[in-house]
């Protein structure tokens, strides 16, 4: 019952064309970005990348990037406009199915699905995954309030869509975690709680704080809570940075980032019972990259 396996390997060469690949979205996004004025900063294990190893982590599947709301929305705005047949956007508010609080802009004639996305029969292709960070409370009290509010919603909307959760826990707390997950999705579904409710929830905690101005934001939806939160200070100027074969925008702190997100070992490379991918089950590179 459930997943706790986080990480799968790949055939080598696959890995490395789906890398490359993502290089390939990333120069569209970082120069539909600059042409707008869309300040995004690298984030997650991208970050962690970027500064360990100028590039993907060497077992890495995926891209992540962050925005603060302004930009975020600024992006969903003008993406479609000028690109809407090369890619399309995926998030909550374009497919009520989508079960997490991110937004995916996906190469069109490609697919990348995991299990998750086949029992929920989402048709997503090779993406970038977007965060958006919000201004979350200066005082101690109230970010916990309002983090905990919306990280609470936000799962419960994943729970409502998905039954069998991959986790991030072990042994007995697995077991324990599992069937809380399973109750919590029965128990959703018959109370007839709309994946669309849980959602707009969730937001409303999230943007607590849009119109106020505060040190801090948040992306407030990770695996466990109070764990992507940045002082602006230390995103803005953001800064050029390699990653692979380009340059990306990165935050002007990014070992701050990385020390408070990860811990100050980050750049230390971990057992393989720790590491994380996104290993899919269906995965197709299309004609658009055949021959990358």
């Amino acid at each position: 019952m459930g997943k706790t396996m986080l990480y799968k390997e790949y055939e080598p060469e696959v890995l490395k064309k789906l890398q490359r690949a993502e290089v390939e979205i990333l120069k569209d996004f970082d120069e539909l970005c600059q042409k707008h004025g869309i300040d995004y900063f690298v984030c997650g294990g991208t970050a962690i990348g970027g500064v360990r190893h100028q590039g993907f982590i060497p077992w890495d599947d995926d891209i992540d990037l962050g925005m603060t709301r302004e930009h975020y929305e600024h992006f969903l705005e003008v993406a479609e406009q000028e690109y809407g047949e090369k890619y399309k956007i995926v998030n909550a508010d374009t497919n009520p199915d989508f079960p997490v609080t991110l937004t995916k802009w996906y190469r069109t004639g490609t697919v990348f699905r995991n299990e998750e996305m086949i029992n929920l029969d989402l048709h997503i292709g090779i993406a970038i995954d977007i965060f958006c960070f919000d201004n979350v409370a200066d005082e101690l009290p109230k970010f916990r309030r309002q983090a905990m509010r919306a990280w609470t919603w936000g799962k419960l909307m994943v729970l409502r869509q998905v039954g069998n959760p991959t986790i991030y826990v072990d042994g007995w707390k697995a077991k324990i975690t599992l069937l809380v997950a399973k109750l919590a999705h029965w128990g959703l579904k018959v109370l007839h709680f709309s994946p669309q409710f849980l959602y707009k929830k969730a937001m409303k905690a999230a943007m607590q704080y849009k119109d106020v101005h505060t040190k801090r934001v948040a992306y407030l939806f990770d695996p466990t809570p109070y764990t992507s939160v940045i002082d602006k200070r230390d995103i803005y100027p953001t800064v050029r940075r390699k990653f692979e074969t380009i340059e990306l925008n990165f935050p002007c702190h990014v070992e701050k980032y990385l020390e408070r997100r990860y811990g100050s070992n980050y750049m230390e490379l971990p057992p393989e019972d720790k590491r994380h991918n996104h290993a899919p089950e269906e995965l197709d590179f299309g004609r658009e990259f055949a021959d990358i």
